[in-house]
């Protein structure tokens, strides 16, 4: 009789969390996870925009708004002086037009020279193989201030400077974006390959057929992260160019605020207008950025 009624308890409980759990909404069971992410993501991303609404605010602000103490947020007196300034005092469209031509050249060559070398360093055997990747990866850990006297001594010697390849040969080897496109190709399965073998495929055409096609979600992350790193680089094209017209987006906005001194709400409204074009990148291919990482590995890493 005890045992019955134990029995019956215990169902009764059960039944009774059962019941419990089913009176919550569906969404609510299905998304806890997601809800608990977001709750997580939502104080760091406005974080994030902390200094993105302080820049916004001094450009919008008078020049001698933006120093005054206590500092404000809103702008008393809302204007686009900064703006006009930075607009009609340089040649803005010939620095955009630079800087989309030096990208793009850049993640072009970048990606075919790293998935090259990826490639060949996954699937093919030979000599000083991994001498030559120990090689490639320790370029990682060179910082590239170190390469910059060589590298202008070389493009000099090669009548390179204030051209546009001058800008661009440089940037082209990217040893990060080999290892990536290495792990990753080191994943596909060999059956694929050894398959594409036996209907008489050459290495060249199951790179190009095979290998690349499967590999496009972490091919469009690193040509994003390549376009990225390319589109803000100032070191480089400020030290490789001297004429105004090949200057690209940083380097001109640079100019102009040499030319005026420091003006915080010109800075700022400079620093926005080059940003801008990287924000849009990211709005259209946040998705290609996420799957690229999570083919890649380096999530979890």
């Amino acid at each position: 009789m005890t045992t019955a009624t134990a029995t019956a308890t215990a169902d009764g409980a059960a039944a009774s969390a059962t019941s419990t759990a089913s009176a919550r909404p569906p969404w609510l069971r299905r998304n806890a996870g997601q809800l608990a992410l977001t709750a997580v993501a939502l104080p760091l991303a406005l974080l994030w925009l902390v200094p993105f609404g302080w820049a916004l605010s001094t450009s919008l602000k008078p020049e001698g708004e933006t120093q005054v103490l206590p500092v404000h947020w809103l702008p008393e007196d809302f204007t686009l002086a900064a703006y006009r300034s930075v607009l009609g005092e340089g040649d803005l469209f010939v620095w955009l037009l630079n800087s989309v031509i030096v990208s793009a050249g850049v993640t072009a060559l970048c990606v075919a020279v790293s998935a090259t070398a990826a490639y060949g360093f996954a699937r093919t055997r030979f000599r000083f193989r991994r001498a030559l990747f120990g090689l490639t990866l320790a370029g990682i850990m060179v910082p590239g201030t170190v390469l910059t006297a060589p590298l202008f001594a070389t493009m000099r010697s090669l009548g390179l400077v204030d051209t546009y390849w001058g800008i661009i040969l440089p940037q082209v080897v990217a040893p990060a974006m080999v290892f990536i496109l290495y792990t990753f190709f080191r994943g596909i399965p060999r059956e694929l390959e050894e398959a594409a073998v036996l209907d008489g495929a050459g290495r060249w055409r199951i790179f190009l057929t095979l290998v690349l096609p499967l590999s496009r979600p972490v091919l469009a992350a690193v040509s994003i992260f390549v376009f990225i790193v390319s589109w803000n680089n100032f070191m480089w094209p400020f030290l490789v160019t001297t004429d105004p017209d090949l200057a690209t987006l940083p380097v001109g906005l640079a100019t102009v605020q040499s030319s005026f001194g420091v003006r915080w709400a010109q800075l700022m409204a400079g620093a926005l207008l080059a940003a801008l074009p990287l924000l849009v990148v990211f709005v259209f291919f946040q998705r290609q950025i996420v799957r690229g990482v999570a083919h890649t590995g380096i999530a979890g890493s």
